[in-house]
Formats: C-alpha cells, structure tokens, sequence
C-alpha cells in the first residue's frame, strides 16, 4: 500500500526527527517495517576493463580503459511485500592510444542474488562520448530500479546486488591475474 499524506503526518506527531524508514513503515496496517538495505557489491575481478585492438596487448595497443569507480543505492519500502531499490554505477573510462575514434559502448551487468543464487541478471549498454582534447571522463550509468520481495522473515538484506562489466574468460583472467578488483 502507497504511503499517504495522511498516514505519514500521524507517523512524524510523535517525533519530530523520524527516518524516512519509519514513516514507510508507519504506512498502512503492515506487522513490520522491512530493512530495505541490499548488500551492493562489484563481482571480484570484473569492475575493471581494458579493450585492446584485435591481437595487441601493448600499452600502445590500448584502445579503452574502464572501471566501476562507485555505486550508489536507494531504497524505499513500496508495500509490505516489496523494496524497491533504485542503483545507479558511475564510471571512469580513459581513451588509450590506440582509440580510432571519441565514442565507446560497454556492456555492465547487474544481478540479484539470495544466498549464492541468481535470481535475476540483466545486461546494459553504456555509450560515452569523449569531448574534444579530452582523454578521461566520468559518466553516470542509468538509474536501474531493482523491486525485491520481502517478509517479516526476509529483509532486503538477504539480497546481494552485483554490477560488474561484462567480461570474456580472457579478460577476467587478466584482471585476476595483476588483482584488480
């Protein structure tokens, strides 16, 4: 059940300072306010990508380098039965010396686990456009809203959210190889 206007002002009478988690929890006639805070974690040795021309691996062979630099969570408490938390990643990307041109696509991931078990795993397209005399930017991937169900036994804590870039075999060999994380 949405959280109404009349339902939040009685939540916040008798505190003058209350979390938004309590006035979600006030909403309705629910039993339980469910903890809405998913682990968020980067797949090991996948926030890190390095794109090479087709049969190089020099430094002049450098085509793109990219890395997960954060992940930002929120979440909110939709009904008794459900979180929803939104995600967004932020990316450093740099253009190696071997870039043809000033644009670039990755593909990321982001998956929902429960106890070492996939639940749900969606692929997204990052395009970036480096600007003029400019090598390295910083971008914001897009606000991905994540809807996780919950009960009074299962908190959104027992979820994990991974994001990660989608790597081939070799590459991931080569991020665990040099320990990047």
């Amino acid at each position: 059940m949405p959280l109404s206007l009349p339902n939040a002002a009685a939540c916040l009478r008798p505190a003058a300072l209350v979390t938004m988690m309590f006035v979600a929890g006030c909403a309705g006639d629910e039993k339980f306010p469910p903890d809405c805070r998913a682990n968020v974690a980067l797949a090991p040795g996948a926030a890190d990508l390095s794109l090479y021309r087709p049969g190089g691996r020099d430094l002049t062979d450098l085509e793109l380098e990219a890395r997960i630099s954060a992940v930002s969570a929120a979440c909110l408490v939709k009904d008794p039965n459900t979180v929803s938390t939104k995600i967004r990643v932020d990316f450093t990307l740099a253009r190696g010396p071997a870039a043809a041109g000033r644009n670039a696509q990755l593909r990321y991931f982001v998956a929902v686990t429960d106890g070492g078990r996939v639940l749900d795993e969606q692929d997204y397209a990052l395009r970036v456009s480096f600007p003029p005399n400019i090598e390295t930017v910083v971008v914001k991937g897009d606000e991905i809203t994540l809807l996780l169900p919950v009960s009074p036994q299962k908190s959104a804590g027992a979820y994990t959210i991974y994001t990660s870039f989608r790597l081939t075999p070799e590459q991931l060999a080569v991020n665990r190889a040099r320990g990047a994380r």
